[in-house]
């Protein structure tokens, strides 16, 4: 008998969705818990304002550029300070809200792939606040730096001694920019056009946001990517592999198989 071995002709995947009902308990689940764990962090004011002045000297030691640098363009005039107020306090939520909408609905796949790479970010980041809680710099007076949302607003935090709603005092790392990276990484991984390059926009304005609205450090903003990386390394994303069974993006294909063929009878 005559044996050979082909790869078997790939055939296009689609994948199945995970159910929507579970996927919204997930995702409430994991609010629940990352604001228990905001609380759980109350009461440590004396500790995140010990922090804010290492950080800042470290910066200063590392010769990072001084955030007042990025304050200082969004001083220019009010309107660009409330651009900015503004963009930090809407953008964050709904953009990665959108960005897991859609690929729940058009990259299944990569949708299970995106969703476990936040929740693993959100889940460090949870454990980095409660072990390291950090004040922003907004809230330094040796910094020399404003509370623009405060002065020129819109704000969303309240005084931190009344504030039950968030927690302050978690600077670092930089949920609003680790999840801004990985939406665009995200889009740019699961898409193919020649324009989705351009979504690393939404991250580099996200960081001059918070550092420019003395939200965040540069060093929150690093530890975020550095997090971000670790994941990504970890959790890998599906693999698209071109096909000539159709016209348009390539598809998601299972990976090559050995198969007996020819096997006369």
């Amino acid at each position: 008998m005559n044996a050979r071995t082909e790869p078997e002709e790939a055939e296009p995947v689609t994948p199945v969705r995970p159910p929507i009902v579970r996927e919204l308990l997930l995702v409430a689940g994991l609010f629940l818990v990352y604001k228990f764990g905001r609380q759980l962090a109350t009461g440590h004011t004396a500790e995140a304002f010990r922090n804010a002045h290492r950080v800042w000297d470290a910066e200063r030691w590392l010769r990072l550029p001084d955030e007042d640098t990025v304050q200082s363009l969004l001083l220019h005039g009010d309107s660009l300070a409330h651009v900015a107020n503004t963009y930090y306090a809407t953008v964050h939520f709904p953009a990665t809200a959108a960005f897991l909408v859609w690929l729940y609905l058009r990259r299944p796949a990569h949708y299970v792939w995106a969703r476990r790479v936040l929740a693993a970010v959100t889940a460090a980041a949870l454990v980095g606040h409660l072990a390291f809680p950090l004040a922003p710099p907004r809230m330094l007076a040796s910094t020399g730096l404003i509370d623009t949302a405060r002065v020129y607003g819109p704000s969303v935090y309240g005084p931190p001694q009344t504030d039950t709603l968030s927690n302050q005092f978690a600077a670092m790392p930089s949920l609003h920019f680790g999840w801004a990276v990985m939406v665009a990484v995200g889009l740019i991984v699961a898409t193919r056009s020649r324009l989705r390059w351009l979504w690393l926009l939404h991250p580099l304005l996200t960081l001059l946001v918070i550092v420019g609205t003395a939200n965040h450090y540069w060093l929150d903003a690093l530890m975020a990517s550095a997090l971000l990386g670790v994941a990504l390394a970890v959790i890998h994303a599906p693999r698209r592999t071109p096909t000539t069974a159709g016209r348009g993006a390539p598809t998601l294909v299972p990976a090559e198989r050995k198969v007996l063929v020819g096997a006369v009878r």
